[in-house]
């Protein structure tokens, strides 16, 4: 079972205030019926949102559809539940406020998402009629919602930013995708959906992942120094051997001179680590920084003795 169907099971069984079902009935009716003649059709492959739809429409308007079900002959073979709701279309439509002058419309009035209940209610049913969202166990982080109509792409970005979910709209070839990636924004868009259950669920992995990658994140910058350390020694073992051919040891002084020996005796040791074998070991006093300079004296050094063989 995908994520997308356990949290949309989820909010297929809450229970919620008149109000509230009113504006998530109509979200869902926008984005998921097909209103023809004296019909308003309802089709879905999952069952809890046909009984949801079933139940709140028989309590709000004691209606019962006609209902089909039908074996899908696709790659997952679901059964399809179709809800029809036949000389029945204006009783619905008109309490929903969609059909005005005979017309049917593609946008709520303002009264169905008057406020922040209404609006998440609203965008439940949205979100239950053609949203999607990526289980937090794959690679990348992903909700969306698929609707037709620009207006009501328009309209359903503009309710989630109003929740502050950073939401944007994408011109897809069949239509418009409101979607979300911020993986906190996701969470908190199930939160407003009330997937309470799918948002522990969702919160787990999450932290998991961010663990593992920040794990990742320190095991890298610590191979990095690594490298880089080993890298930068490398080089300074260079311009020794270069200094050593020429045979011009006798040009630096003795403290220089002690530096090379623990360098070449300690090839993978970092400067901070040198500077901590010194001090135990001889009576010679340098620092990091101390230590780079005379690096920097044998380098100069080096590079002057190679251009002069040029």
């Amino acid at each position: 079972m995908s994520f997308t169907t356990i949290v949309k099971n989820e909010v297929s069984k809450l229970e919620c205030d008149k109000n509230e079902f009113i504006s998530e009935l109509c979200g869902f009716l926008i984005n998921s019926s097909i209103i023809i003649d004296n019909k308003i059709i309802i089709t879905t492959e999952n069952a809890s949102i046909a009984r949801r739809y079933f139940s709140l429409i028989k309590k709000l308007y004691n209606i019962v559809p006609k209902i089909t079900v039908r074996r899908q002959y696709n790659f997952n073979r679901n059964n399809s539940y179709i809800l029809e709701y036949i000389d029945d279309k204006h009783t619905i439509l008109n309490d929903l406020s969609l059909i005005e002058n005979n017309q049917i419309k593609t946008l709520p009035n303002e009264y169905l998402i008057s406020d922040d209940e209404e609006i998440k209610a609203y965008l439940r049913g949205c979100f239950i009629s053609s949203g999607s969202v990526n289980d937090p166990k794959t690679s990348r982080y992903h909700l969306e919602i698929l609707v037709k109509e620009k207006g009501q792409a328009d309209l359903i970005n503009k309710l989630l930013n109003h929740l502050e979910l950073k939401s944007k709209v994408l011109n897809r070839s069949k239509g418009y995708m409101i979607y979300i990636k911020e993986s906190e924004k996701i969470s908190d868009f199930l939160r407003v959906m009330k997937a309470y259950s799918s948002v522990l669920y969702f919160e787990d992995i999450r932290i998991y992942r961010d663990h593992v990658n920040m794990t990742n994140r320190l095991n890298n910058c610590e191979q990095a120094n690594v490298e880089k350390t080993i890298n930068t020694a490398y080089k300074q073992i260079e311009y020794i051997n270069i200094i050593k051919d020429n045979d011009a040891l006798d040009l630096l002084d003795e403290k220089t001179k002690e530096v090379i020996n623990y360098r070449l005796k300690y090839p993978e040791s970092s400067l901070q680590e040198l500077s901590d074998i010194m001090n135990l070991e001889t009576n010679i006093k340098l620092s990091k920084s101390g230590l780079n300079h005379k690096f920097r004296s044998i380098k100069d050094l080096a590079l002057k003795l190679e251009s002069r063989d040029k």
